[in-house]
Parts: structure tokens; C-alpha cells; sequence
């Protein structure tokens, strides 16, 4: 789904980093504020063609991204991706907290390095990016989006070290949104439902259309799964000044999942 062609270019001249940025709610985080005239850091660890891809597929409709590969387990990498940031730009106004990464098992079968890795990427890669962005965004009425999970708010099968971590990123949220708003900084985050991405499909395992179908789509009240696109859309809004008075919450953007089937 491409982004609303009817988009204003409110972030011209403004500059985006977004971790995790090659794929699914990444990417179309990408894409939209590059749409609406951002210039888009896409973040990646690895996977440098879906990041390639990411920045043609916007190159080619007229914005403007670059790619940075760094690894946000390791505090070097962080700092190296910053570094480049501030000579290619000298600035940032929005960072989008993205990444992820777990070990889907119950917790007693969870072992020390999955957990290490899990609070590695989603609690201290997050703070130390924010860390390493604050110079960067100080004055500039920037805004810092974190992106958490259902598995916060319910028990979802194999999701407890990642609920865990992501439940302390929302609180590390609330923190940061009282320590940066003298700066000039809005905290937030957009806690998703099921949404469709690849991850979601990978979870889901081979029979993910039947487990869509029959087990996810009745409870939601929408009837249906998010787009990725949708949750770029409240991401975009954070971003906006339309969201300036908008500190330290973590916005349900569910479908109405959390209300249950009446």
C-alpha cells in the first residue's frame, strides 16, 4: 500500500532516523515521512538489500533516504550510525524505535543469551540511541516514537521475554517524556495490534492464513488485520506538530482488540 497521495509535505527540511527501517512498520514509517518531505535514515543490521530496496522504492517516487547498517546491541555500532548522521546532516528531528528481536519460547525455555539480546535491542539499544540523538535533536521540537507491542497488554504463546521488554521500553517512554520535554522533545510511542508484516506471518508459522482467518480476525472488532501503513500513519501524526502537546503516551492502535467480542 503506498502512502496517501494526498499528503501534505509537513516534514520538509526535517530529518528521520528509524531503526529497524527496512521492513514492515519500519518501512512504511519510512515511506511516509519521506512521502510528506522528510529525509529518511534507514537503519538496518544485516539485511542490506531489503534496506537498498527500501531507499530506491523512495528515491523513485522523489524523496530522499540513505541507508546506515549498525547493529544496536552494540554501543560502538550506535555511536558510529550517530556520528554519520551528524556529518551527512548535522541534525535530527524524529527518531522512530523500531527494532526488535527475540526468541519465541516460553519463558522457563528461555535461556540467558536470548534474554541478554532481547533487553540488548529493545531497552538499552533504545536508550542509547536516544542518548546519542538528544545533541542531535535538542531545540529542534523533535519527537522520539518508540514502537511496542500487544504482547505488553496480553499473554501471547512464546511472546514473554519480548512483552517484557517492550513493557519496560513504554515506561522508559513516560521517563524520558518528563526528562526531554525541557528540551524541546516529545516521547511517545504506538503500541500495534496484529499486523500485517512478514514477522506476523513467520510467527504464524506455514498455516498463518487459517490461524488469520479463524483465530486472530474474529477478535478484532475491525475485522481485519492493521497495514503496516496504518501504524506509520500514527507515527507521522506523533511526529507532527499536530501531536505537540502529546507527552510520554503509548497510543492502542489495535483495532479495538483489547475491547473483546461483546
Amino acid at each position: 500500500m503506498a502512502p496517501d497521495d494526498t499528503s501534505s509535505a509537513r516534514f520538509t527540511g526535517r530529518i528521520a532516523l528509524i531503526t529497524g527501517g527496512s521492513r514492515g512498520i519500519g518501512r512504511a514509517t519510512a515511506e511516509r515521512l519521506a512521502h510528506e518531505g522528510a529525509t529518511v535514515v534507514i537503519n538496518y543490521r544485516r539485511n542490506a538489500s531489503a534496506a537498498a530496496d527500501t531507499v530506491e522504492a523512495i528515491t523513485r517516487r522523489g524523496g530522499h533516504a540513505v541507508a546506515i547498517a549498525a547493529d544496536l546491541e552494540s554501543g560502538e555500532a550506535i555511536a558510529a550510525m550517530f556520528r554519520e548522521v551528524r556529518e551527512r546532516f548535522g541534525a535530527l528531528d524524529f527518531l522512530i524505535a523500531n527494532a526488535a528481536a527475540t526468541a519465541f519460547r516460553p519463558l522457563l525455555d528461555t535461556k540467558p543469551h536470548h534474554l541478554e539480546r532481547t533487553f540488548a535491542i529493545t531497552v538499552s539499544g533504545f536508550l542509547r540511541c536516544v542518548q546519542e540523538a538528544v545533541p542531535l535533536m535538542a531545540g529542534r521540537d523533535g519527537a522520539i516514537v518508540a514502537v511496542s507491542g500487544f504482547d505488553t497488554l496480553r499473554a501471547i504463546p512464546g511472546h514473554g521475554t519480548l512483552g517484557a521488554a517492550k513493557a519496560a521500553m513504554e515506561t522508559m517512554v513516560r521517563y524520558l517524556a518528563s526528562e526531554l520535554a525541557s528540551k524541546r522533545l516529545r516521547v511517545n510511542a504506538v503500541n500495534p495490534g496484529y499486523v500485517d508484516t512478514d514477522s506476523a506471518r513467520f510467527y504464524a508459522g506455514p498455516d498463518f492464513r487459517r490461524r488469520f482467518e479463524e483465530e486472530w480476525i474474529p477478535s478484532i472488532p475491525a475485522g481485519r488485520l492493521a497495514a503496516p501503513e496504518e501504524i506509520a500513519g500514527v507515527i507521522a501524526f506523533l511526529c507532527s506538530r499536530d501531536a505537540s502537546y502529546v507527552f510520554g503516551q503509548t497510543l492502542l492502535v489495535d483495532g479495538g482488540l483489547l475491547l473483546g467480542r461483546l
